[in-house]
This record gives structure tokens, sequence and C-alpha cells, in this order.
């Protein structure tokens, strides 16, 4: 018996989304198990804190200025051992580690923290939360809605920013029997959480020209950090619009998607004339580097 085309492209059809879903699926129990290796250490640190006295520093917020005031140099050698026992796993810097005491702080007596809304977001949305939230409250309420929305970090960024929990009031429901559509914004940040370029060894002040040098010194692992398909095409990628000069820091080429990719680096804070300034430099590649066969 043959299949006709039509049947047999159904059929290919729902065996794609099958592998997609499955993919998912495993995609988020290694995530799953990342976040609860974290919130484990985390509340290790805690215990051996309150056993050994490492340091009395206050904890009161989550944010850069307050995450590393107490026993930093157990900290720093804490990462410095568990990177060499482990050299292939990533995030094992003693900042990551003050995060995840702080991930500790913020969900307690949550064991086993696999079944609270957090455990099914990448980490890089974990430490926003803790970055930008101080009661437990909207961080559930957050943590919930992102799982429930596929939410990418920057939407759950502008989310909290804009006081959306004031706004709607009730939390999400039933995001544990739901699953994140494996096309979301979400499902791909699991797949790849944000990067993560600890091998660069860089100090906090750091200027924009010594993580440019830095990341070109160490072309081979920053190829490797960004992933599969990505091509070095430049540095300080040079334009003349009217006669002005201006320089790209990077440019990039990825070749299964036949785009390219600008990265204009900025250290400090975000300032909103930082996506200003990168959507110029976006159009100006799309202008002038474009070409007919490139994705658009």
């Amino acid at each position: 018996m043959l299949f006709s085309p039509t049947a047999t492209q159904k059929l290919l059809g729902s065996l794609k989304r099958r592998v997609h879903e499955t993919q998912l699926r495993a995609q988020r129990t290694v995530n799953t198990q990342l976040i609860e290796l974290y919130w484990t250490i985390g509340r290790e640190i805690i215990s051996q804190q309150a056993r050994q006295g490492w340091g009395t520093g206050a904890l009161g917020h989550w944010g850069t200025g307050a995450l590393g005031h107490w026993g930093t140099g157990v900290l720093v050698r804490l990462a410095g051992d568990l990177r060499s026992e482990f050299p292939q796993m990533k995030g094992f810097s003693s900042r990551n580690h003050q995060y995840m005491r702080a991930f500790a702080v913020a969900w307690p007596e949550t064991d086993p923290i696999v079944q609270q809304a957090v455990a099914g977001l990448p980490w890089g949305h974990i430490t926003v939360l803790l970055d930008k939230l101080d009661s437990s409250e909207s961080r559930e309420w957050y943590a919930s809605a992102a799982v429930k929305n596929g939410w990418s970090r920057n939407v759950l960024l502008n989310q909290i920013m804009n006081r959306t929990v004031e706004r709607t009031g009730s939390a999400p429901s039933n995001f544990t029997a739901e699953l994140t559509p494996a096309d979301s914004d979400l499902a791909r940040q699991i797949a790849k959480d944000p990067y993560v370029f600890d091998f660069l060894e860089l100090t906090e002040d750091a200027a924009e020209r010594d993580l440019e040098q830095a990341l070109m010194d160490r072309i081979v692992d920053t190829l490797r950090e960004l992933g599969t398909g990505f091509a070095f095409v430049g540095r300080q990628v040079h334009f003349d619009v009217g006669g002005d000069d201006f320089y790209l820091d990077l440019l990039f080429f990825h070749v299964e998607q036949l785009r390219y990719v600008v990265i204009e680096l900025k250290t400090g804070k975000f300032q909103p004339e930082h996506a200003g300034q990168l959507g110029f430099y976006i159009s100006l590649v799309d202008d002038k580097l474009r070409r007919a066969a490139h994705a658009c």
C-alpha cells in the first residue's frame, strides 16, 4: 500500500512535532536538574556559613551591590576548586555561587525545588528575579508567568519593570501541567542559556576595549560559547555614513541562518541609548552588507 504525498507530509509533520516536543522535554529535564543543583549548592553554602562563620554581611537585596560582601575569599576558593574539578561545566564562578546562595535564601524550605515554577526557568531568568524583586510573592508570580507564557529573559525583565503583577493581580495557574511551546523564546533559552564568558577572567571594572580584546584573544572559545554555526567576520567594522565614521565592535555571520549577527559591547548597567545604538548598527549592516541570498 502506497502513501499519498499528502498523507506522507502529514506523517512527517506529526513526527517532526513529536521530535521537537521530546527534545524540549529533555532540555527541560536537564535545565531543572541544573537549577536543583544550584539551589542545593546555595543551601549548603548557607549551612556551612552558619557552622563556620563565613562572614556576617547582610543580604538585604539581591542586586549587584549586595551580593558579594560576605565570605568572599571562601567562595573564590570554592569556585576555583569546582572549575578545576569540572572544567567542562560553566557557571562555577564566585559570583554565581553568590547567586546560588541568594537563590536558596529566596526559596527556603521548598524541598524539592523541582516542584516549584522557578525550576522551569533558565538560570539567567532566576538571576533577574533575584536582582529585581524583593518579595517572595512577586518572585513566585513572575516565575509562574514566565513558565506559562514562555517569556524570554528580556520579556521577563520588561514585565517586571512595567509592574505587571500590580496591574493584573492573580497569579498564573496550572503551570506544571503546561508544556512551553517548542518554538517559544523560553524554550530556546532553556536550550541555550545566556552566554557565559568566565574563561576571559576579567575583573568587574574591565573596560569595553578590554572585553573586546579578550574575546578576540580567545576567539576559539568565544565561537564555541556562541554556539554552532557562528563565523567571525570582523572587529571595529568601519562604516562611512555621510562622511562620518562609525565602528561596529564585533560582527559575526551565522552560516545556517544566513544572517549577520551584530555585537555591540557595553560594560556596566544597561542604558536606553544602548538599544538605539545597536539598532543603528543593525540597520547599517542590513543596508550595506546584506545580500539577496541572506535571510531577512
